[in-house]
């Protein structure tokens, strides 16, 4: 029996789904980040993880299942390949995991995705058409996004530190809680973006403090003029999925209307494993 296996991973973890034809899910399992440019052996542990979780409670092998997979960095066409090479399905097809959040969030219909979480990335649905924005990565994207906004915050406590920022206490404490300028550099030095992305929790745990609000409001000022611009002329529906999407989500209602998601990104992946066929 062919089965569907639709796998989303991202800079924080990596989450997998099979189902049977009629779509009724089987399995599922979890594995760690899965960003296929900036750490290509790591995503494909973490991906295979995720998908033996899955097909073990699914009771199959890969070379019953058709898998597609969308991934951080998946825009990226050598990395895909490599990637697709690299797996052990009987079909196997990465996108980047904009598109599958895109199908599972909008459908078949005409929208607007705003995914924001590890990273961040924009959609646009119409006619059946599928345009992706953005999602250019940490150092030169990812607007609005949790690595951005961490990132963002440490390098706000430190022009504070130096008299460059008005300063508050959630900076302060950041200071003393990395040891200074010295152990904000060190770290990011080292950090990963999904470590980056840790640090945007404090912004939402302690959205009252002055610098929070700055941030905050500056991204959200980035996202609403992102869809401003995709809207163009028209008034689609806005769905934000992610991490930070209910955040925005709220920011966004303002001035469009906002939708939930109809289903998860595993659930667009399934979906356009299912039209691939079954395997030779």
């Amino acid at each position: 029996m062919v089965l569907y296996l639709g796998i989303d991973g991202g800079g924080t973890g990596c989450r997998a789904a099979i189902a049977d034809a009629r779509g009724r899910i089987l399995g599922q399992g979890t594995g760690g980040p899965a960003n296929i440019n900036s750490d290509p052996e790591g995503a494909v542990v973490s991906i295979l993880a995720a998908a033996t979780g899955a097909m073990v409670q699914a009771d199959t092998t890969p070379a019953q299942v058709i898998a597609v997979l969308g991934l951080a960095g998946g825009n990226m066409t050598e990395a895909a390949r490599r990637t697709e090479a690299s797996l052990p399905f009987a079909r196997c097809r990465v996108l980047n995991d904009a598109v599958i959040a895109a199908r599972g969030a909008i459908g078949e219909g005409d929208g607007i995705l705003v995914a924001i979480g590890t990273g961040s990335i924009f959609a646009v649905q119409q006619g059946g058409a599928l345009r992706l924005h953005g999602g250019r990565g940490f150092l030169l994207g990812d607007e609005g996004s949790g690595a951005v906004l961490g990132r963002t915050l440490l390098s706000e406590a430190m022009r504070a530190g130096d008299g460059f920022a008005p300063d508050s206490p959630l900076l302060r404490d950041l200071r003393d809680r990395m040891g200074g300028f010295e152990g904000i550099i060190a770290f990011g030095n080292r950090a990963a973006p999904a470590e980056f992305a840790q640090l945007a929790r404090r912004l939402v745990e302690d959205r009252d403090d002055p610098a929070a609000m700055r941030i905050m409001d500056a991204a959200a000022a980035q996202v609403s003029h992102a869809v401003e611009v995709l809207q163009g002329t028209g008034d689609l529906p806005v769905t934000c999925t992610g991490g930070l999407g209910p955040f925005y989500a709220q920011v966004l209602e303002r001035r469009w209307t906002v939708t939930p998601a109809r289903g998860s990104a595993t659930d667009g992946a399934i979906a356009i494993a299912r039209e691939l066929g079954v395997p030779a």
